[in-house]
């Protein structure tokens, strides 16, 4: 059974040998078991004390042993967001299907939209993947973000230099900028979700009167204890560096850290773990009550990328319109379903909003519950709590405009009469009748 260390952004450490750590000194002359000490900065050496990310890693050769990089081909993996003009459209896709020929996580990541770029240390990107074999003798790292992985379909072993996380739909997996792992679907095959973070690194959002029990606890954060590879033979490293995918041989395992000690580490976090809050008099809450975890922008108030859920939750506002009101944002929002029904769209019309589908809409965009989910609303009685269960949906919401990948809006997969999900909305206005 694989065990972990709870507590987001806390100073852990781990060894998978006894004694491997240093003791009181990061960087000795000589380190236990004949290891080389090397540090991971997350953040620059300056950042305040309460922001740094940092961990030291102990391990059997340093990450600088491999060969020289030459450019990989993947080309639906990538952060070209102004291939074309970004229509104000609402746009929603269909699941994407699991490829039929063999393919590992990372060619099997596909390029939806984004903003920013990792040159400006800011924006997201956001991609789908879907596998159907382990990466046999291939790693990866991206130098370009941190990447919040959250699976729909299928278990994932998530083999990283830190140890390893074993993630299901309804966790996610948050791996930093930088460390180098490997994925395995372990139920033959996997799809879901992937943001990008090119920004500041996420962490846990401010509370306020929300008080200190509020949201996302720290201590369901997990994060791996010490595992190490010792293996030579032929294996190839990927990366993702500039927007572009590189590759280079080596010939051990990256993933040989005998142990480590720091707080810029990989976590797995289980969505049902969050606590929701919400009213109990009247009114529909800010959608930011729901927000796991927050990368700040340069704008104070405001966010590079928020990562926000729907979880099951009671409704019980009373004389309120309970799902999500009409709406347009300053911010952006692209959204996922991992499971269940989403509230405020009608699941059962042709396409509709289902498991590994995806929306964008975009700043400005009016939207909000379709025609079918509003006449629903409107026949609630409020007097009578409401318990939306069957439903894990996700947002990942930037201040930036959201650009669609040329691909994503050539895809066949994407639903081209989704505007019409409003075109039910009938004139109720009667100036004679109040």
């Amino acid at each position: 059974m694989t065990a972990y260390l709870t507590g987001f952004g806390n100073e852990h450490a781990s060894e998978a040998l006894a004694g491997a750590l240093p003791a009181g000194q990061n960087s000795p002359q000589h380190v236990p078991y004949g290891l080389y000490a090397e540090q991971l900065s997350g953040t620059a050496f300056t950042t305040p004390r309460a922001a740094n990310r940092r961990s030291w890693l102990y391990r059997i050769r340093p990450g600088a042993v491999h060969g020289g990089f030459e450019p990989y081909s993947q080309a639906r993996f990538h952060n070209r967001f102004d291939e074309s003009a970004t229509p104000p459209d609402r746009m929603r896709w269909s699941p994407f299907a699991i490829p039929a020929t063999a393919t590992d996580f990372v060619d099997g990541l596909f390029a939806m939209a984004g903003n920013g770029s990792a040159a400006a240390r800011s924006g997201v990107g956001i991609h789908l993947f879907a596998c159907n074999r382990p990466m046999q003798g291939r790693y990866f790292y991206d130098a370009d973000g941190e990447l919040v992985i959250v699976p729909q379909q299928g278990r994932l072993s998530v083999a990283t230099e830190f140890g390893l996380l074993e993630v299901e739909p309804q966790q996610i997996a948050l791996i930093p900028r930088g460390v180098r792992f490997r994925v395995d679907p372990l139920d033959g095959a996997a799809r879901g979700y992937v943001c990008e973070n090119f920004g500041e690194p996420l962490h846990l959002p401010e509370l306020g009167p929300l008080g200190s029990n509020a949201l996302a606890h720290a201590r369901d954060f997990e994060a791996p204890v010490a595992a190490y590879e010792d293996v030579e033979g032929d294996f190839e490293l990927l990366v993702k560096f500039q927007g572009n995918l590189w590759r280079t041989p080596t010939s051990h395992s990256p993933l040989d850290v005998v142990a480590w000690h720091g707080n810029d580490v990989p976590y797995r976090y289980d969505l049902r773990r969050f606590n929701t809050m919400g009213t109990v008099s009247y009114d529909h809450p800010d959608p930011c009550i729901y927000t796991v975890l927050t990368s700040p922008s340069a704008i104070p108030g405001t966010a590079n990328m928020d990562f926000a859920i729907f979880p099951p939750r009671w409704l019980v506002g009373e004389h309120t319109f309970r799902p999500p009101w009409f709406h347009r944002n300053v911010a952006s929002e692209f959204m996922g379903l991992i499971h269940g029904v989403y509230d405020a769209k009608d699941a059962s019309a042709e396409g509709g909003f289902v498991p590994g589908g995806a929306s964008l809409h975009n700043c400005m965009s009016g939207h909000g519950p379709d025609a079918a989910s509003y006449t629903k609303a409107m026949a609630t009685d409020t007097r009578q709590p409401q318990h939306v269960a069957d439903t894990m949906a996700f947002m990942f919401e930037t201040c930036l405009v959201i650009h669609p990948t040329r691909q994503a809006l050539d895809a066949p997969e994407r639903q081209r009469d989704y505007q019409q999900c409003w075109h039910g909305l009938a004139k109720h206005f009667d100036p004679s009748r109040r």
